[in-house]
């Protein structure tokens, strides 16, 4: 089922997935990131990092936590898209460094159905981001919606 798009009912407690790959960050994708949507001086300059709390150039836990939706996005293919529906935790453990390669392990939480959208489910899962080195750099617990299968598959 690894290449198939998902539904609600493909979901189960304790289920997890795994990267499809890994991203490779860069101290131009740091700084660029930074001085579009996070302009701190450390993540935009490698002398002003060494001069703070970081030590050295830091992606911004934004650059982090966007890196991270994309590998979920192409580890767990939900059917229609993995609709997002609130995130309940997000916590940055250590700062992700030029080189660092990411990747990401799911583990599906509780499924329910939604009582609003009959045609979908709510699947929580918590996801934890390790570096290269297998340091947890990110955790969060994020819900989204899936839809039911019997509600969009044609018989």
């Amino acid at each position: 089922m690894p290449n198939s798009e998902l539904y609600f009912e493909d979901f189960q407690v304790g289920q997890k997935f795994h990267s499809a790959g890994s991203a490779k960050v860069t101290a131009e994708e740091i700084k660029e990131f930074g001085a579009r949507y996070d302009p701190q001086p450390f993540h935009l300059d490698e002398a002003a990092g060494e001069n703070s709390f970081f030590k050295g150039l830091a992606a911004s836990g934004w650059l982090t936590a966007a890196i991270v939706m994309r590998l979920r996005v192409e580890s767990v293919k939900v059917f229609g898209g993995m609709i997002g529906a609130g995130v309940d935790e997000m916590r940055w453990t250590e700062p992700v460094r030029p080189g660092d390669t990411l990747r990401t392990e799911i583990e599906v939480v509780s499924v329910r159905q939604s009582t609003s959208r009959k045609n979908y489910g709510i699947v929580k899962t918590t996801t934890l981001a390790y570096n290269q080195r297998n340091e947890v750099v990110l955790r969060s617990t994020v819900n989204f919606l899936a839809p039911v299968r019997a509600a969009f598959v044609q018989a």
